[in-house]
């Protein structure tokens, strides 16, 4: 994509509040704050706000806005606003290809989301991770499944980024379920630095 395209995108997305002002959250009273994560959900609806500090040909950039997540077996589907409600970019991911579309132009198509959230977006929206995240759960660096708790709330991923699971709600049957995921990562598909800030709505 031509840098000026890519430059309009981040100017659409982004303004000047820094990662730290994704947003201000407090703790919830939780009913079994001993329990891990419930189990793992294949379909999932969430809501939730999302903020990442990146570099870009060497300058710092901060982005910050909301996003819906749709996820079913074998499909996904992510929305991305900006702080005013403009939609900036919807992405679908399934088995085969991930697909990014913005108003106006032609959908993009690479074989994975990693691919092509770098090349469109300048930075990496880890989708794939995220499945697992968003629930709690990880492959941590030996390659074992992780399942997070108010008191167990950290894990280095096997592809390298640091989590930490900051904040927790309420979720089906009482069982804890993240609030606020903080991920970082010291290299990307784009070659910076990355930290994501995610806070989620309250899950129904």
């Amino acid at each position: 994509m031509p840098m000026h395209r890519l430059s309009r995108f981040a100017c659409a997305f982004a303004f000047s509040a820094a990662l730290a002002g994704c947003a201000t959250t407090s703790n919830v009273p939780l009913a079994n704050p001993a329990a891990q994560v419930g189990a793992y959900r294949d379909t999932i609806d969430l809501n939730g706000r999302l903020a990442a500090n990146y570099s870009k040909d060497g300058q710092p950039q901060s982005i910050n806005g909301n996003f819906t997540w749709v996820q079913r077996p074998g499909r996904i589907d992510v929305a991305l606003f900006s702080p005013l409600g403009q939609t900036v970019a919807e992405i679908t991911v399934t088995p085969e290809t991930a697909t990014l579309t913005q108003s106006g132009r032609q959908p993009r198509v690479e074989k994975d989301i990693d691919t092509l959230t770098a090349k469109a977006l300048g930075w990496t929206l880890p989708v794939s991770g995220l499945r697992d995240w968003l629930q709690g759960y990880a492959v941590d660096a030996g390659g074992k499944r992780f399942a997070a708790s108010p008191a167990h709330d950290s894990v280095v991923t096997n592809d390298g980024w640091r989590l930490r699971f900051v904040e927790w709600q309420n979720g089906p049957q009482g069982a804890p379920t993240p609030r606020r995921i903080d991920a970082e990562r010291s290299t990307t598909a784009v070659g910076d630095a990355l930290t994501i800030r995610i806070v989620i709505d309250p899950v129904a």
